[in-house]
């Protein structure tokens, strides 16, 4: 595609008619989600978390682009994280840590991603698939991961999520 080529999805488009863009600020990396949690279990998974203990910070890469479940039935747009094996110990203490207090176990492998738009119906997304082709090595850039929080999302069909951060867990 030339570079002063332009492309626009949005809604009220033929190709953007059913996508939900994740508004900038909303982009986040999940490291567990937990569904509904009460005011008291909120205060032992964030006690509990906070025993952990701290982390060493590492460098992720945004990079790639795909599809979940994938091309031919998607419900999920994303970028892809590259990361050292540190993202994924981080899960995993995470994930435990919720299983002790008796959350739910997450039965998929953890995939790092950014969502960067949702379909409502899971349907060929032809215009994205062909944008995103090819792009795997494409870098959005790098960030340090120097803390993680604990998220609490309100979510609407009128509007989009708002996010509000609950406690903060830092690396070393």
């Amino acid at each position: 595609m030339p570079p002063s080529t332009r492309v626009a999805l949005s809604p009220g488009s033929e190709d953007g008619a059913e996508v939900r863009w994740t508004r900038p600020e909303g982009i986040h990396l999940t490291l567990k989600f937990l569904g509904e949690v009460p005011e008291a279990g909120l205060e032992r998974l964030v006690d509990h978390l906070g025993r952990l203990g701290p982390f060493e910070a590492f460098s992720v890469e945004v990079k790639g682009f795909g599809f979940f479940p994938d091309a031919r039935r998607p419900r999920v747009f994303w970028a892809g994280v590259m990361a050292p094996p540190e993202l994924a110990t981080l899960s995993v203490r995470v994930e435990t840590a919720a299983a002790n207090l008796g959350f739910g176990k997450e039965l998929r492998s953890f995939r790092p991603h950014l969502t960067l738009a949702r379909f409502r119906s899971a349907r060929p997304q032809p215009v994205l698939e062909a944008l995103s082709k090819g792009k795997e090595d494409v870098s959005l850039g790098r960030f340090v991961v120097s803390e993680y929080f604990v998220f609490e999302s309100k979510l609407s069909s009128t509007a989009p999520p708002e996010y509000r951060k609950l406690a903060r867990l830092p690396a070393r």
